[in-house]
């Protein structure tokens, strides 16, 4: 019995070293260089705002459902309701432009933009930060304006 136990203890053991000190491996995604960082940056952002594109067209479909509703009231209401009219205007303009900016960036992005020179590369992955970082806020930003337009009538 002593025979088998001694060489399982050395074996559980021996695994038991060769772990670090969380129990966890180091992950294989994490960036390990500027260009690694900016494509996760980017990769993050797009998810983000891709995750909140339902939300987005729900929100369109909501402000033209309002304005819609507010056109077939009498004239003197809707000249009373201007101001949030106006108002719907603009939460409709603002989300048009970040449905419009997902979809333009979607389409331009190349990710496999200048992989043979780094320099280039190391830009461009810069200015399609900047333009995701810029999409993603539209969004964001947009929605939450709409919401809150919105909340007047709740």
């Amino acid at each position: 019995m002593k025979k088998i136990v001694l060489p399982l203890l050395l074996v559980i053991v021996a695994f038991a070293c060769n772990n670090n000190h969380n129990g966890h491996k180091p992950s294989d995604k994490a960036p390990k260089t500027l260009e690694d960082s900016l494509v996760k940056d980017i990769d993050e952002g797009h998810i983000v705002g891709m995750s909140k594109m339902a939300k987005l067209h729900k929100a369109q479909q909501n402000v033209k459902r309002a304005l819609d509703s507010i056109a077939v009231l009498p004239v003197k209401t809707q000249q009373a309701a201007a101001e949030y009219v106006a108002a719907l205007n603009k939460a409709a303009e603002d989300l048009n432009y970040a449905d419009f900016a997902m979809e333009k960036w979607m389409t331009e992005y190349n990710p496999d933009s200048s992989l043979n020179d780094k320099e280039k590369r190391l830009q461009y992955l810069h200015s399609e930060q900047m333009k995701v970082d810029k999409m993603k806020n539209a969004i964001l930003n947009s929605l939450q304006k709409a919401d809150s337009i919105l909340q007047i009538t709740k």
